[in-house]
């Protein structure tokens, strides 16, 4: 049978209020009597109910977390900073996955406000106007992660996604390309897809080498798309000499097919990508990348979060975390 809060009391000797006090770690209990309380937790094996315990103090020290897709190594390491922070706050978190379809990000999110969460976070998804609608309903604290909604008025932490684009194609031209084509992701993500893209257009329109869309292939961002937009780009006549991929994912897919089609990188072709996952390292020639602060972006997303949850002056809930380029192997001067 479980064990309840009545049977604790009685077997250490106590009223259920002090029970209550220990395992809320209120101050005001005798080392000898928190110790004895302690002790009867321990023999009798009881576990606080932690819905009883929300529904008395109106707080459930949870918070609902919405990841677009939990295999992704990025979002992986976003969770970990998130983590960590809750941790040491002492929150718990409810992990939802919800396979970047907008449908069931909308169904998680109703989901974790169901469950009475006391904050949400909302990870690398594009919002949408259901989205904000979604959020709108709910009374809780609600930070985006590595993302951002149009009208800014979300609070949020990511980071200048065009001002990323732009550094890696000036990379390519800064090594003297000219032919400097792009594997996009879709344009209809606004924070992170078109971003990227408009990064890239503005580096090659500066440059004076114009924008061609038989240099532009818009992917899906995953290691397959990355495959069949190479193969595009060395079927054209004029093929490019370096490639600018969105994603990591994407560029590996690139590197492939460069390889499978007899060429190498960066000989014949350099190519360069946003993320810096783990990935970028594991591919031979390892891959010169532009670097997210990924562990960072969770870390201070849940930060601001929690400020918002206990109600604390927060002077700033927009922030732009700083990027880098980390140079590899996989880019090379043109010929």
């Amino acid at each position: 049978m479980t064990v309840t809060i009545y049977d604790v009391a009685r077997e250490a000797g106590v009223s259920m209020a002090t029970v209550s006090r220990v395992v809320n770690n209120n101050p005001n209990v005798k080392p000898q009597t928190r110790k004895k309380v302690f002790e009867a937790i321990e023999r009798l094996g009881y576990r606080p109910n932690a819905v009883a315990r929300g529904l008395a103090s109106k707080k459930t020290t949870t918070v609902g977390v919405v990841i677009p897709d939990i295999s992704n190594m990025n979002f992986a390491e976003v969770a970990r900073g998130i983590e960590d922070i809750a941790t040491m706050y002492h929150y718990n978190i409810i992990l939802s996955n919800a396979d970047k379809k907008k449908e069931k990000e909308i169904r998680v999110i109703n989901t974790l406000l169901e469950k009475q969460v006391d904050g949400l976070l909302f990870m690398g998804g594009h919002v949408t106007d259901e989205h904000v609608q979604a959020f709108r309903t709910s009374s809780i604290p609600i930070v985006l992660c590595a993302t951002t909604d149009g009208s800014e008025t979300i609070p949020s932490v990511d980071i200048d996604h065009e001002g990323a684009a732009y550094d890696a194609t000036q990379v390519l031209i800064k090594s003297g390309h000219r032919r400097i084509a792009m594997i996009s992701g879709t344009l209809q993500d606004p924070a992170v897809g078109f971003a990227r893209y408009q990064g890239y257009k503005r580096a090659v329109e500066e440059a004076g080498l114009g924008f061609h869309e038989d240099y532009v292939r818009i992917g899906n961002y995953k290691y397959e798309s990355g495959v069949e937009a190479m193969k595009h780009f060395l079927g054209l006549s004029e093929r490019p000499t370096a490639i600018f991929a969105a994603t990591d994912e994407m560029a590996l897919g690139a590197i492939h097919a460069i390889q499978d089609a007899g060429l190498k990188v960066p000989d014949d072709l350099s190519v360069i990508s946003v993320d810096n996952s783990r990935m970028a390292e594991m591919v031979r020639p390892q891959l010169t990348a532009v670097a997210q602060p990924m562990y960072d972006i969770g870390a201070v997303s849940m930060r601001l979060l929690t400020k918002l949850m206990n109600k604390e002056n927060v002077e700033q809930s927009k922030f732009i975390l700083p990027h880098e380029v980390i140079m590899r192997q996989s880019v090379a001067p043109a010929k």
